[in-house]
């Protein structure tokens, strides 16, 4: 049964921190986080401080965090403190891992960071059902002469976890990419708003078809889905707060500058979104990473309540 927190065939190449291990057997909430956003998303030591501050809001809201790494060939569900740091000053040298890349790290005993679909993959080997990101990975501008598609989009059509994010990156085709999930059959669901939230700024332009307001009505729709024997998972498109929001002709001046820049200099594939990211942050003065520090802090604090309300749904059903 899908609800069950802990298979006994868990799966051989995965290693549990105690703490997560403890929370799954005690049916406790948790938090999936992925570790691309140390390694690949953000400067140090800003990203070091990102991820412990991550798991402390997390840890506030009642959750446990579980940030997912590949280390020395082993999927890593829970970091410990000196790997957080290892991961984030470089020293582990690890590469950025999607699902393709998981059995090669594994059978060369590799070191990996986790992009969004990694982070899924792993997470539902663990029984773990809720995941806070920054955004999702989605079709790249230019697609329709490129073919750049994230694995993230067929990641959510496959496994049974449901992610927070301020809707996909500001870098992509945003109704390319909305067009692609609703192909798939993943549900996009406004967190409080009606509008898909364009990473960055609190506005695309994007009509959603469903928005709910409530933790307690997320996880219940995440719980029928998933009883209804529907696999694949759930986008929860949480906004960025307000006072974080930037101003939209500003990130998009920024992003189409950085975005002609890496095209000038051939950038495409797994390189291509780290390079765009880092470019915005420094022409924006910082401002982006500001934006992008704050919005994955808010997308935590929501999982870990849904995450909470989930837990309380499935010990109700299972009375």
């Amino acid at each position: 049964m899908i609800f069950s927190a802990r298979s006994e065939n868990m799966n051989p190449y995965l290693d549990l921190s105690e703490e997560v291990d403890d929370a799954l057997r005690m049916h406790m909430p948790i938090v999936a986080l992925e570790s691309t956003i140390i390694t690949h998303g953000m400067p140090w030591p800003q990203n070091l401080e990102t991820a412990m501050e991550v798991e402390k809001v997390v840890r506030e809201e009642g959750a446990v965090p579980a940030t997912i790494a590949i280390i020395g060939g082993r999927l890593k569900v829970g970091l410990s403190s000196n790997e957080l740091r290892r991961l984030a000053d470089g020293s582990l040298h690890p590469m950025k891992a999607s699902r393709r890349d998981i059995p090669v790290l594994v059978a060369q005993q590799g070191n990996g960071a986790t992009t969004v679909a990694g982070t899924m993959l792993i997470a539902e080997m663990a029984g773990i059902h809720l995941f806070a990101t920054g955004g999702i990975g989605g079709v790249h501008r230019g697609a329709e002469k490129t073919w750049d598609v994230s694995a993230d989009l067929e990641e959510l059509a496959n496994s049974n976890v449901a992610v927070v994010c301020a809707g996909a990156k500001a870098i992509l085709d945003l109704p390319k990419t909305m067009e692609y999930l609703e192909t798939k059959g993943v549900p996009v669901i406004g967190f409080g708003t009606s509008e898909l939230p364009a990473f960055y700024t609190l506005h695309s332009g994007i009509r959603l078809s469903q928005h709910l307001d409530t933790p307690w009505e997320i996880a219940s729709l995440l719980y029928a889905k998933w009883a209804l024997g529907l696999r694949g998972g759930v986008v929860i498109a949480n906004p960025i707060p307000v006072q974080y929001s930037m101003d939209a002709s500003l990130i998009d001046a920024a992003i189409q500058k950085a975005i002609e820049e890496s095209e000038a200099k051939g950038l495409q594939g797994a390189e291509l979104t780290p390079y765009l990211l880092a470019r915005i942050v420094e022409i924006t003065g910082g401002d982006a990473l500001e934006a992008n520090i704050a919005l994955v802090e808010n997308n935590a604090r929501v999982a870990a309540r849904i995450a909470k309300e989930y837990e309380r749904i499935g010990f109700e059903v299972g009375k």
